[in-house]
């Protein structure tokens, strides 16, 4: 059975993003998930352990397993290992950082968010499927970003479709940072860099940014 204390910091964990850094925890939900966590998980529960499990946890349309796992402690040096590193400026939907955490385990890239939506959202981490806890990420304050971007030496591209721009099909570096922007404002880093862009049906006016950043680490990637 699940105690009290248990049901409040689970409570706390779906709710609160300062109780998730605070205790270093987060929530993950089904069965799945909670097998991947491995040595990161703290303890598990089920719908049998818990009148209320439908209320307690995040989605309306719950699976019947979840646990509290920790965060991971992933560093700079962890980003580092992987050829491509994923920047992200200001996306604040947890679905699509969710979607890019799982692409970028997907094409074998990291991850840097710069004022992005928290990664241990729970709407970010079901959209991860467990990508969470395999993809290396940290968060670099604004005031950091573009000293810290500059000193990673690799060259930088801006995913922006603008004038100038070429294809992500014509870039043939392997180790690059690619960095996309918030989905109604684009980038703000003023970093300089090579804008790319993924070639699209004039009808459309932009892709999903992550539905862009997945095609832009598949090109890469192949």
């Amino acid at each position: 059975m699940l105690s009290k204390t248990q049901q409040k910091l689970v409570t706390e964990l779906v709710h609160s993003k300062k109780a998730r850094r605070e205790s270093g925890l987060f929530l993950i939900e089904g069965a799945k998930f909670v097998r991947d966590a491995k040595q990161h998980l703290q303890f598990s529960f089920t719908d049998k352990d818990v009148q209320n499990f439908r209320d307690l946890i995040s989605t309306e349309t719950p699976q019947s397993v979840a646990g509290v796992a920790k965060i991971p402690d992933w560093t700079l040096k962890d980003v580092l290992q992987k050829k491509v590193i994923v920047v992200l400026d200001g996306l604040q939907d947890p679905g699509n950082v969710g979607t890019i955490l799982r692409a970028c385990l997907a094409f074998n890239a990291s991850l840097i968010l710069i004022e992005a939506a928290d990664p241990t959202n729970p709407k970010a981490v079901r959209a991860s499927a467990a990508a969470i806890l395999q993809t290396p990420w940290i968060e670099i304050g604004r005031l950091d970003a573009e000293k810290a971007l500059e000193d990673i030496g690799r060259s930088i591209y801006r995913l922006e479709l603008r004038p100038g721009a070429i294809s992500i099909k014509d870039v043939k570096e392997e180790s690059l940072v690619l960095i996309a922007g918030n989905e109604g404002k684009g980038i703000k880093l003023s970093i300089a860099g090579q804008s790319v862009a993924i070639p699209q049906s004039e009808a459309l006016e932009s892709l999903n940014v992550a539905t862009a950043v997945s095609i832009a680490l598949y090109e890469l990637a192949f």
